[in-house]
């Protein structure tokens, strides 16, 4: 067998999905080195575990079979229980001494080998495929100054990132590899082994004593179901971030019952990150890149219309207030008629009212179109009642039109 075909058994499904994304130039200067002019221009990728994976892969690519050895080898030292890194490390040992045809030395495509090929996919992507500096995500419109850090979770890619707070202006600071659902996002009900798509609140921290071993060294839960879920009628629970059973370093990217797993190293790093009831968890379906001046465009539009919202209840415009809300707007299980009714008999017991709003947030919610969820401290006074509340208002653009679909606290 050629070298070419050696190389193309070792890395055919880890590499050439990737290549025909990317291109044979820019995996040529994804190199060992790493420093491209592409490269100074995107985030850097801080996981030792990926790169020396990454690395290996290309030194395969490029025919370096003795120098992809020495990365992984050097990867399973860092953790033995690495299974896609063992894996590769079969197979670089097995070259010496016979042709391979397939990844993983098996003619037949396992379960289990299936997974590490789209573990090693993702990995792989996530070395050669980097955020540009100054780049956010789209879902990330405004964060408060009282929120020091957002995390925002990538399912097409596997891929966890972290953002700092600095004064309004997003850092991304860290990245992770995941695991999510094994039937991929969108959960709809118990049980269906799906990742909900949306904007949570890491409730709490549960220490790994607590738990069984299957959650790693500890786990943060989410607020599933949240105010728009429960509008979809989206039940379940327990959908968390955790570590990973002692058993192995990783899973594959789609192994878990609905859960964002980390491997254990990487969730003791991202709880520095964290704060219970403070840090907004954004899972998305894909992460939309683009420049801070965009994402402050299209968050103006947004609280253009949220103020509009707060002068017409503050100056008891009632119809005009009621009319910012959707046919289908539900409180509290009440349906809008009865909702709206009520909303006018209070108001005409008042005789002032004003309003003010602080601490707001702005995402763009994940899976939805043209949907936004805004997040601020509401501080009511009026005649009769004194109020001050944390809000959370879903509100959608439909033709132009901007209505609330969802509120909690109505």
């Amino acid at each position: 067998m050629s070298m070419l075909k050696l190389r193309l058994a070792l890395t055919s499904i880890c590499l050439l999905t990737v290549v025909s994304a990317h291109g044979d130039e820019q995996i040529a200067m994804a190199g060992a080195t790493y420093d491209s002019a592409s490269s100074l221009r995107s985030v850097p990728l801080k996981s030792q575990v990926d790169t020396l994976l990454a690395q290996a892969l290309l030194s395969i690519q490029q025919n370096r079979l003795d120098v992809a050895l020495k990365q992984i080898e050097s990867l399973i030292k860092l953790h033995p229980d690495f299974r896609l890194a063992q894996l590769i490390h079969g197979d670089l040992l097995m070259a010496q001494i016979a042709p391979l045809t397939h990844f993983g030395n098996s003619k037949v495509s396992t379960p289990a080998i299936t997974d590490l090929r789209d573990e090693a996919r993702a990995r792989l992507s996530s070395y050669l495929d980097r955020p540009s500096v100054g780049m956010i995500p789209q879902q990330l419109l405004q964060l408060d100054a009282s929120i020091p850090t957002a995390v925002v979770v990538d399912t097409s890619k596997s891929r966890l990132f972290v953002f700092k707070n600095q004064n309004g202006t997003l850092q991304n600071v860290a990245d992770y590899y995941v695991t999510i659902g094994k039937n991929g996002v969108e959960k709809a009900r118990e049980g269906d082994n799906r990742t909900p798509l949306g904007v949570y609140y890491v409730t709490r921290k549960i220490e790994g004593d607590k738990l069984p071993d299957l959650y790693g060294n500890f786990a943060f839960p989410l607020n599933f179901p949240n105010d728009w879920d429960e509008k979809l009628g989206s039940f379940g629970h327990g959908i968390w971030l955790h570590g990973t059973t002692s058993e192995t370093y990783s899973r594959p990217p789609k192994a878990s019952n609905g859960c964002v797993v980390l491997t254990n190293n990487d969730l003791i790093e991202l709880g520095k990150y964290i704060t219970p009831s403070v840090t907004p968890v954004v899972i998305a379906d894909k992460i939309k890149w683009v420049p801070a001046q965009s994402a402050q465009a299209s968050k103006d539009e947004v609280m253009a219309q949220v103020e509009i919202w707060r002068r017409d209840w503050e100056n008891r415009n009632t119809d005009e207030y009621i009319k910012h809300y959707a046919a289908n707007f539900t409180a509290n299980k009440i349906k809008f008629s009865d909702w709206a009714d009520a909303k006018r008999r209070v108001m005409q017991g008042k005789t002032w009212i004003k309003l003010k709003l602080s601490h707001v947030s702005v995402f763009e919610y994940p899976g939805q179109k043209n949907m936004y969820m805004v997040s601020f401290e509401q501080d009511y006074r009026s005649n009769n009642l004194d109020n001050v509340m944390r809000k959370r208002q879903y509100w959608v653009n439909q033709n132009g039109i901007w209505k609330i679909v969802a509120e909690n606290g109505a």
